[in-house]
């Protein structure tokens, strides 16, 4: 068995040698033309006045900008998304207004059809905390107000 391993190791040693020696041309450029007699040539150097095809090329370079074309597009994901909440925030904050806005204008134009009507008796709160009911131009000084607070908030026709 040892001396399975001691003819094993000049052998591997040869073998990295050899794919040492041929890595460089292993990454060289090949060129494939057709000589005058028909026969296929392989070359690593290009034939001159004869129209040959490039076989086996060597890799392209690397792209050398590749990590700041790769960062400016995450940063551009990044704003896109950032962007985008903002939107959905906006959105979200009017979507809010908006209810609120028709429900202080429902409100309002309650309060101020009710105040309006003879037939509902309306009742104001004394400094003493007592109910006092409300005449008729205290209801319609009332009714004035409500109006102009649903036009001055600017409230959709109802």
């Amino acid at each position: 068995m040892a001396r399975r391993t001691r003819s094993r190791i000049p052998m591997c040693a040869v073998a990295a040698l050899v794919a040492a020696a041929v890595s460089p041309f292993a990454t060289a450029a090949l060129y494939k033309w057709v000589d005058a007699n028909g026969r296929v040539v392989y070359s690593d150097q290009p034939p001159v006045g004869v129209k040959s095809e490039l076989v086996g090329a060597a890799a392209p370079p690397s792209n050398p900008d590749a990590m700041k074309e790769l960062a400016n597009k995450d940063a551009e994901l990044k704003k896109r998304q950032s962007d985008r909440l903002e939107e959905a925030n906006k959105s979200a904050k009017a979507r809010t207004d908006a209810q609120k806005l028709a429900s202080f204008c429902m409100q309002a134009r309650t309060q101020a059809s009710g105040m309006r009507r003879a037939d509902v008796a309306m009742y104001r709160l004394n400094e003493k905390g007592e109910r006092v009911p409300m005449d008729e131009a205290a209801r319609k000084a009332e009714a004035d107000r409500l109006d102009a607070m649903v036009k001055e908030h600017k409230c959709p026709p109802a």
